[in-house]
């Protein structure tokens, strides 16, 4: 259990003191030193009170050691993004991420898009719409790649679908390293986002004109890095912090 630990590392990425914890826990100094050297385990009603405070789930405050993730993740910010144009692709297969970004790098290519601008950034996201016979029967899954187009860039290139993206907030995380453990790394960014805004899904419906998330791999420093983005108006919010469900 790493709760003590959790409690003492939350408490410093917030830059607060122990007897600032305390007040807003109604408890004394003593009892939030206690807590961090695991002398005595908080209440329920004061775990629950410190996850609400970290705007961290409960079982993660006691069960994972949260200073491991510092070399994996940054911290979560709200970022505008301006509206863009893209070209976009979406395939169902059972590699669908590698096989529509190939798709979407050779259309790229043969547009004239990477001649114009070799900076152009290809994103992606999930497509949920597979039924799940067909995940099941044959380990179907979908996804979309689409690359944000430069003002004022055109082309006859067949092959894609065009779509605007209006200006919208985002939650933003930078995953390093991501493909190491890609299982674990990478839900576990939209699972910090999402605790981040006391989520647990989201909305059933869609805002149109809106992404979601959306995923950017790059490179930087020789390493590479994955930006998970989730727009905040996009989430079901709720108080507290079970059921993640992403979609």
């Amino acid at each position: 259990m790493y709760l003590g630990k959790n409690i003492q590392y939350l408490r410093k990425q917030k830059k607060i003191t122990q007897e600032q914890l305390a007040e807003e826990m109604a408890v004394s100094r003593q009892t939030v030193s206690k807590w961090e050297t695991d002398e005595i385990v908080p209440e329920l009603n004061k775990l629950v009170a410190l996850s609400a405070f970290f705007s961290c789930r409960l079982d993660t405050l006691v069960r994972e050691n949260l200073a491991d993730c510092d070399d994996i993740y940054s911290e979560v910010t709200i970022k505008k993004v301006s509206g863009f144009r893209m070209a976009r692709y979406v395939m169902v297969t059972p590699n669908p991420e590698d096989d529509v970004n190939r798709y979407m790098d050779n259309w790229a290519s043969r547009s004239g898009l990477l001649a114009a601008c070799p900076e152009a950034r290809r994103i992606g996201w999930d497509f949920p719409y597979v039924p799940l016979e067909l995940q099941n029967r044959f380990g179907l899954k979908g996804y979309v790649a689409a690359y944000v187009l430069p003002e004022g860039f055109q082309t006859d290139c067949p092959g894609v679908e065009y779509a605007n993206q209006v200006d919208a907030d985002y939650a933003v995380i930078t995953v390093y390293r991501p493909f190491e453990a890609a299982a674990r790394r990478i839900p576990g960014a939209y699972k910090k986002i999402m605790e981040y805004l006391q989520a647990n899904g989201f909305k059933e419906k869609p805002q149109t004109d809106i992404l979601s998330c959306f995923e950017y791999v790059y490179q930087k420093n020789g390493m590479t890095c994955m930006d998970v983005s989730i727009h905040v108006d996009s989430v079901s919010r709720t108080e507290s912090f079970t059921n993640f469900s992403f979609v």
